[in-house]
Formats: structure tokens, C-alpha cells, sequence
């Protein structure tokens, strides 16, 4: 049986940071793969990664010639291409430049006959490089990388556990490359105003599709900018009045002005008793403060947590 600190290990940003930051490119690397060759779905949710076994795998790609699928496997610290044929290329995961890494995947995609073209500049970050100019970034530390998925599969049970409460639309437990960070998503049903857009080397078209609707939002990001650590998060689109004055738990629960989002420590959740009752707690009494602000149909949009093998009554 695995011990807690397996389960939710340590992740100090500083120590892995510079890890973070090339696999954050080395997943839209592959998320651009999807997003070329996948048609558009609401809010960008066809681009995103999922939380795998052992990693994070794209979706099936579904192309004229070939079907397959992409995986950063964090055990074997190896990128996995997948063909519907059976057929496999590996690229392994290791202190290598983005840009030989990038020049890799795309010799393993060639082999494999697979011909995709993608925009090889990076989304959602300052001062991006684009992949096959990067020599910049290139540290690979297989422990942090390790670490970083066992959070992840914690928080995506907690995050799917917490979906099942929900009638009205809500998105897939997801991992957005550009953000770098694993999210769930719940609409009012109700339009929001267009988004002001301004995000690095993201398209405002972009951005204003994804929040065209009104939203409560919540996520795991790993850290860095405003946030030391890493952090759980939660916020609201619009953010209706009163929303960040709501009280919230547990206890190491706050509001950033700064991003304008309720904050959880990931160290608070790691050490809480219960982690999983902890982040659960974290993300239900934020939502009920943005459902409870904006005066969302709540009796119509919520049900009970769902069970393994029992039907919901109607």
C-alpha cells in the first residue's frame, strides 16, 4: 500500500522549475500535434491532454492516413507515439535543448508516416522561442517529472469526483499545455461578456471562445510567477460582485487579488489528514461562492456525488 507522501509527494517549484519550464514545452509540442490535426471543439477542449497510467497521452489523433496517439510516459521517462497499426516510436525523455528534442519528435512522426505541420511558437508564454530555435531550455530531472504526474492523478480523481456533483454542463478533467496546468470546468448556462483577450502568444479569438459563457473554474498548477509553490486554484468568469470577499475552505484557503482567484496551497493539501476530503472541501465552497454571487439556478444544475455502479433517480 502506498504511503501519503507517494500519493501526494513533495513539490517545491524552486527545486524543479527549470524541469517545469522544458516540459511545459515539450507538452504543446504535442498538444500542437492534436490541435493540427483535430477539428475545432467548444473552448479548445480538443487540444487538451488527459492524465494517463502513466503520464499524459493526447487523445486518439485521427487523421486521413493514420490514427494514433502521443504519450509522455514519466515512468519510463519516454514520449510514446501509438499507430492504430501497431506500430510504436519512442523518443526518451532526458537533459536534452527543445529544439533537438522537438527536431526528435518530428523525425519519430515522419517514420511512423505521419505528416503534420505545426505553429512552432509557444502559447501563453513571454519572450517564447520558437521550438526548433530553443537551446535554451533542456533540463530534465525524471524524479520532479515523476512527481509532478502522482500529484496530478490525486488531483484528477479529486477533480472527477467533484465533476460528478454537476448536471449542467462541465468540462472533461483536463491538462491545458499553454497554462500548464490540469483544470475542470462548470457552466451557469448563461453567456458572459467578451474576454479582453492579452494573452501571450495566444490568439484573443482564442480566449474569448473559451469564456463565452459564464464559468466556475478550478485547477492544480505547479507553481511559478505570482504563486511560489505549487497551488490549487478556483476563480469565476465574470467574477460577480462579492465573489472574492466569500468565505472559503479550508482554513490556508485565500483570495489573490493579483490573479484574482481563490488559492489553496498544494503543502496544505499534501499535509491535511485527509487530502482528498481537504481539496474536496476547497473546491465545493468556492464554487458555491461563484454559483452563490452570480445566483446560479443551483437546485437545477447540482445532484449528489455520483457512486460507482448506481444510476442517478429521476
Amino acid at each position: 500500500m502506498s504511503s501519503p507522501s507517494d500519493r501526494w509527494p513533495e513539490l517545491p517549484y524552486a527545486a524543479w522549475k527549470d524541469t517545469a519550464a522544458t516540459l511545459q514545452l515539450w507538452t504543446q509540442m504535442i498538444g500542437k500535434v492534436r490541435l493540427a490535426a483535430t477539428p475545432w471543439l467548444n473552448h479548445s477542449w480538443h487540444v487538451t491532454l488527459r492524465v494517463s497510467a502513466r503520464g499524459l497521452a493526447t487523445p486518439l489523433i485521427q487523421t486521413a492516413t493514420r490514427d494514433f496517439q502521443i504519450e509522455l510516459d514519466f515512468i519510463d521517462h519516454t514520449l510514446w507515439i501509438r499507430t492504430a497499426g501497431g506500430h510504436t516510436r519512442q523518443v526518451m525523455l532526458r537533459p536534452v535543448s527543445v529544439a533537438e528534442f522537438f527536431a526528435d519528435v518530428m523525425i519519430a512522426l515522419s517514420e511512423l508516416g505521419i505528416t503534420v505541420v505545426i505553429d512552432e511558437m509557444p502559447n501563453e508564454i513571454p519572450d517564447a522561442i520558437p521550438f526548433s530555435q530553443d537551446r535554451v531550455h533542456g533540463t530534465y530531472d525524471p524524479d520532479y517529472a515523476n512527481r509532478f504526474w502522482r500529484v496530478l492523478t490525486r488531483a484528477n480523481a479529486a477533480f472527477a469526483r467533484f465533476r460528478t456533483a454537476f448536471l449542467g454542463k462541465a468540462s472533461p478533467v483536463h491538462f491545458f499545455w499553454g497554462s500548464f496546468d490540469l483544470a475542470v470546468t462548470r457552466f451557469s448556462g448563461r453567456g458572459a461578456p467578451p474576454h479582453p483577450g492579452g494573452i501571450p502568444h495566444l490568439s484573443d479569438a482564442v480566449v474569448r471562445e473559451a469564456y463565452s459563457h459564464e464559468v466556475s473554474s478550478a485547477g492544480f498548477w505547479p507553481g511559478g510567477g505570482p504563486i511560489d509553490d505549487a497551488a490549487f486554484y478556483s476563480y469565476a468568469y465574470p467574477a460577480p460582485e462579492g465573489f472574492a470577499a466569500a468565505p472559503v475552505r479550508p482554513a490556508q484557503a485565500y483570495f489573490s487579488k493579483d490573479l484574482g482567484e481563490f488559492i489553496l496551497p498544494y503543502d496544505a493539501v499534501r499535509t491535511a489528514p485527509d487530502p482528498e476530503a481537504a481539496l474536496m472541501e476547497f473546491l465545493q465552497s468556492t464554487y458555491e461562492a461563484a454559483a452563490n454571487a452570480a445566483k446560479w439556478d443551483r437546485a437545477a444544475l447540482e445532484c449528489s456525488v455520483g457512486e460507482i455502479r448506481k444510476p442517478r433517480l429521476i
